[in-house]
């Protein structure tokens, strides 16, 4: 039996760019585009209402601008995850989304194939950033940081920093919950991080981040 497509509250001030979305991913079977809106405080509204899956969502907006309302979606519709979708590859924009809560960052400038594969693979657990997104993040990264951390450390790392509990990342990686406490303390300690805020800093800051995380085990 198939499942059901995923569905998704498009966020953008731009009608045609709205319309376009709209019809563009009504194409594909596995999402439903349930509702769109021309205002962030309007999309939260939305997202009360529907309670979508995903959150597609521009960054630039009127009144309130796509990275301060990641916060409000995540208060009013934890469940929902949210991605943006952006003209900007700004280093600086994308850490901050990321540290508000979302998990995908794609450029507008990518072919669709690509948004349906975000959209996917965030529903799905995961987190995604398009190819230029990924670029950015590696133009800057320091071979020269803090102390090393080993390959395991380094998955450990990444799938903490996507949001996955202790036993998700034990499952996923195959070894134990204790285990897994065990590296979470060894990267804080070799890295001087104390909180899960400061790993997501850190991965993308250090150009760490893979396109998606869907070269972890599934822990399904």
């Amino acid at each position: 039996m198939p499942s059901a497509p995923i569905s998704v509250l498009l966020v953008d001030n731009h009608p045609l760019v709205l319309d376009g979305l709209r019809a563009l991913l009504g194409t594909y079977g596995t999402i439903a585009v349930v509702g769109t809106a021309v205002l962030a405080s309007a999309g939260v509204e939305e997202a009360k209402r529907l309670r979508p899956q995903i959150v597609l969502m521009d960054i630039n907006m009127p009144q309130m601008n796509g990275i301060d309302a990641i916060t409000l979606f995540k208060s009013a519709v934890p469940d929902t995850r949210i991605v943006m979708l952006s003209m900007h590859d700004n280093r600086e924009y994308i850490s901050a989304s990321v540290l508000r809560g979302a998990s995908g960052y794609i450029l507008k400038d990518v072919p669709t194939e690509e948004i349906v594969a975000a959209i996917e693979c965030v529903a799905g657990g995961g987190t995604y950033f398009s190819s230029g997104v990924s670029d950015v993040l590696l133009e800057r990264h320091d071979q020269s940081g803090p102390a090393a951390i080993t390959a395991r450390e380094r998955d450990v790392l990444l799938a903490l920093a996507s949001g996955r509990s202790n036993r998700d990342v034990a499952l996923a990686l195959s070894i134990s919950t204790a285990t897994v406490e065990t590296h979470r303390k060894n990267i804080k300690k070799k890295l001087g991080i104390a909180s899960t805020a400061g790993l997501i800093r850190y991965v993308m800051e250090h150009g760490l981040a893979r396109t998606s995380t869907d070269d972890l085990p599934s822990s399904g």
